[in-house]
């Protein structure tokens, strides 16, 4: 039972990282869609690109937020307020 206990704990840490991925992928499906309107190449792909940026930081900003205000989320994810890994009892 304790190597499914450890798989899932490092699934738990790596949601962290998921919603960032995924909020900058939608980020930049909306920064594409409306650079699709713009005749210059070069200034859609900075659009798309500063809107996957964002969109990214704000999830990230966002979710460690709710990570610092929530410990049973905390607890269930086995992850300190900064949204690092805590390793303390992965012995247990």
């Amino acid at each position: 039972m304790k190597p499914v206990r450890v798989v899932l704990r490092i699934l738990g840490w790596l949601l962290t990282p998921l919603v960032a991925w995924a909020a900058s992928h939608f980020g930049g499906g909306i920064g594409a869609t409306i650079a699709g309107g713009i005749a210059n190449p070069r200034l859609g792909l900075a659009l798309t690109v500063v809107a996957a940026a964002l969109s990214g930081l704000l999830a990230l900003q966002l979710w460690i937020r709710l990570l610092r205000y929530s410990p049973e989320l905390r607890r269930a994810l086995h992850v300190a307020e900064d949204a690092t890994p805590d390793t303390d009892s992965l012995g247990d």
